[in-house]
């Protein structure tokens, strides 16, 4: 059995220990150390591919070095990719209660570094802070061809779904959890094939739902949602990604063809170049006939 997730008493205290690591992070041998290990922690669950999300402008400001961070980070996922045989993009968030000329350095920083590995920018934080000031650098990146990932309806409700769609042009959604409340929104997201990135024990550290067995995911499946099995801090959470899939499969009873489906999913909705998903679909329908380990 899986270890139970861990227990936060909100999301402010989850945030209180993800800010304590942060703050340890100073110099740029930190930051490329975090990400070889990052690289080597993924490599030995089994994962071929990876979106990591990496909040470089707060790093940056915090440090008063705008490009230290995630060039660091950058050097360091180099150094690990060509280490242990795995492949990894970087998505950079912004904190929703933090200002508009924030997100713009986000952005640019992502426009910079894309022929390095950045391939996405999204909100997390606090989901009731609204995405209307933020309007014109979400136009600007879609403009760019940056691609867009925000966390909504996991501690806010379909509205917030709705707004990430609308206002913010989500291409993915973190959590999304709370869209069985709406069923029109269950039938946008369905009909318009957005991937949800569920994290079964991160919300049940955060106390969203009671316990795994009791999780909407098959809910979600059920209803024809695009979801992905995905991690939250796993350093918070302690649920590594294989973590995750071996303690759905104890929850819900499911077999290795629901499993496979999941991957698939998650695959199909990243933003890997088709070279890499078609590699890694090989690896997971190699792993269901009991001939390969999977790619995921």
């Amino acid at each position: 059995m899986p270890p139970a997730p861990a227990a936060y008493d909100g999301f402010a205290a989850f945030a209180a220990v993800n800010g304590a690591v942060r703050d340890c992070l100073r110099r740029p041998e930190d930051f490329a150390r975090v990400a070889r290990e990052f690289c080597a922690d993924q490599a030995a669950q089994g994962v071929r591919y990876a979106e990591v999300t990496v909040t470089a402008a707060a790093h940056g400001e915090r440090l008063g070095d705008p490009e230290m961070p995630l060039a660091a980070v950058l050097d360091g996922l180099a150094a690990g990719q060509a280490a242990h045989e795995i492949e990894v993009r970087v998505v950079l968030d912004h904190p929703r209660r933090r200002s508009v000329q924030r997100f713009r350095a986000t952005l640019d920083l992502a426009l910079r570094y894309a022929d390095r590995g950045v391939v996405a920018i999204g909100f997390a934080g606090a989901e009731e802070h609204p995405l209307s000031p933020f309007a014109d650098v979400l136009a600007d990146a879609v403009g760019a061809g940056v691609h867009l990932v925000h966390h909504a309806g996991e501690t806010a409700g379909p509205a917030s779904i709705r707004e990430a769609l609308d206002v913010g042009r989500a291409e993915r959604i973190g959590h999304g959890i709370r869209a069985l409340e709406d069923p029109g929104l269950v039938a946008e997201l369905r009909d318009r094939g957005v991937p949800l990135e569920v994290c079964p024990s991160s919300n049940v550290a955060l106390g969203l739902v009671p316990s795994l067995a009791g999780h909407p995911l098959p809910q979600m499946l059920a209803a024809g949602l695009v979801v992905t099995l995905s991690t939250d801090v796993p350093s918070a959470t302690g649920a590594t990604l294989a973590g995750e899939y071996a303690a759905v499969r104890d929850a819900f009873g499911w077999d290795d063809d629901v499993l496979a489906g999941l991957a698939r999913a998650s695959v199909d909705a990243s933003f890997a170049p088709a070279a890499t998903r078609a590699r890694l679909r090989a690896g997971i329908d190699a792993w269901l006939s009991g001939v390969g380990p999977a790619g995921a």
